[in-house]
């Protein structure tokens, strides 16, 4: 019988001018999706029927964090989105990339390691009769998947 329960997932983000929010169950979080990028490998047919196959590197993808938008999480992440704004327009990118992500999924033992994570936008901010959920995405420039074996 397998079992799954969101309070198993830790983990936290870490980014040089904002610090880091580390995070295990209840953080307003309604989910992470970890998302690849890049395919792995392309299948060429030539006319005759010969196949080449080219195997592609890069383990770029992104992490979309759904959030309540009056959750610590999201307070974090737009203290983070404004310091890398507010950098950039001062002409130093030299930090946009420093926020790093771990996500670790206890139960199973899986782990994902997100470097290089920048914004894609701002998430779209609804004003409601009731709270919404806002959905960041993070481009991330290196995704590595482990499993409770690995290291």
């Amino acid at each position: 019988m397998s079992k799954y329960s969101f309070k198993d997932v830790t983990g936290n983000f870490n980014d040089t001018d904002v610090g880091t929010f580390d995070f295990a169950g209840d953080i307003g979080v309604g989910q992470f999706t970890v998302e690849m990028a890049t395919d792995k490998s392309e299948h060429n047919v030539a006319a005759d029927g010969a196949v080449m196959i080219s195997a592609i590197a890069g383990d770029n993808g992104q992490v979309s964090v759904e959030v309540q938008q009056n959750s610590l999480l999201n307070t974090y992440l737009v203290d983070w989105y404004n310091a890398k704004k507010t950098r950039m327009m001062q002409n130093d990118v030299s930090t946009f990339d420093d926020l790093a992500l771990t996500l670790r999924y206890i139960l199973d033992g899986t782990t994902h390691v997100c470097r290089g994570i920048t914004p894609l936008r701002l998430p779209a901010k609804v004003y409601a009769a009731r709270g919404q959920m806002l959905t960041w995405t993070l481009l991330c420039a290196d995704i590595q998947t482990m499993t409770m074996g690995e290291s």
